[in-house]
């Protein structure tokens, strides 16, 4: 829309109705339509940079993609002694693939992105992102997520859901189902670590996750981190994890998040911008109306997620 002369992109969206992040376009740089999602990307007039849109959502941006990436893979691959094998389920920007290749004790990365048109914006156009897509160690495979994840039994170390919001083709990454699909394709000690909204506006839906999670891991965190163009500045992630089979303590301890378990080294270190030892388990520590109900079991007051994605599931089965 256009405000005193000059092109704005604002972010409307019912999930966060009657609140929008604005950004000023200063050149259109890529608009088409995918089988699966409009996807975007633009040049802004402001600090933030060349901005990833999908579905008119702000997927990252130049400045603060770094908040978003390195804390979605670092929290759970510092918290594991040895992650040989991980499995990132989208994340075609290739963001997360460039944190998780820096791990030298990583031996295979699978990354499961159902947009081939994701992955070419982000070569194109934000190439201090998609960094890692020529690593030795990295295969793609271009499919559904889910239907990947239930393929494999016992074999993944670290699973990473970079996932879209739950609308669209990401609804099928929040459910319970899936959850437990990620689970069985952990060997022990594994850890799974997805985007979990924010504690602003969706404490309905990060309840109701972390509910059925417990079904299924030994233990399930949250953790978050700031991030400006991401709706109410900030955004979570569930960490779920499984004890390791040589456990001393309880298997809530031994698979606990919360202090990494591997030393960051001053070489890494150099080169992150956000992640650090001291940002891993301050990111765990939430503010007390979250932690009441993500923790305690509290009464959500106000549905918003939950909500939606119902609506949504009814409007898909009158479509049939």
């Amino acid at each position: 829309h256009e405000i005193n002369g000059k092109q704005w992109f604002s972010e409307v969206n019912e999930q966060w109705r009657g609140q929008a992040m604005s950004l000023e376009v200063k050149e259109m740089l890529f608009d088409k339509k995918s089988e699966y999602q409009h996807v975007q990307v633009f040049e802004s007039n402001s600090p933030f940079g060349t901005v990833l849109l999908l579905d008119g959502v702000i997927q990252i941006t130049d400045l603060d993609e770094c908040a978003y990436q390195e804390m979605i893979a670092h929290l759970p691959l510092f918290s594991h002694q040895n992650p040989e094998r991980v499995l990132v389920v989208g994340g075609g920007d290739g963001g997360v693939l460039r944190e998780v290749c820096r791990h030298g004790c990583v031996k295979e990365v699978v990354i499961c992105e159902i947009d081939k048109m994701v992955i070419e914006c982000g070569m194109k156009y934000f190439p201090t992102v998609a960094t890692a897509w020529k690593d030795p160690r990295v295969s793609l495979h271009c499919g559904d997520g889910a239907a990947f994840v239930k393929s494999k039994k016992s074999y993944f170390d670290i699973i990473i859901c970079d996932s879209s919001d739950p609308v669209g083709p990401a609804t099928s990454l929040f459910t319970g189902e899936f959850y437990k699909a990620m689970r069985e394709a952990l060997r022990p000690g594994g850890k799974v670590s997805t985007q979990a909204e924010t504690t602003w506006l969706d404490l309905d839906l990060i309840q109701h996750l972390a509910v059925e999670s417990r079904k299924q891991y030994d233990s399930v965190e949250y953790a978050y981190t700031q991030i400006p163009t991401y709706p109410c500045g900030m955004i979570g992630f569930l960490i779920c994890s499984l004890a390791p089979e040589d456990a001393k303590d309880s298997k809530l301890q031994a698979a606990s998040c919360k202090q990494p378990r591997r030393a960051l080294t001053s070489e890494m270190a150099k080169n992150l911008n956000y992640y650090s030892e001291e940002m891993h388990s301050a990111s765990f520590v939430l503010p007390a109306f979250a932690r009441r109900i993500i923790y305690e079991g509290a009464k959500v007051e106000r549905l918003n997620k939950t909500k939606i994605m119902e609506e949504a599931e009814k409007n898909k089965a009158q479509q049939k």
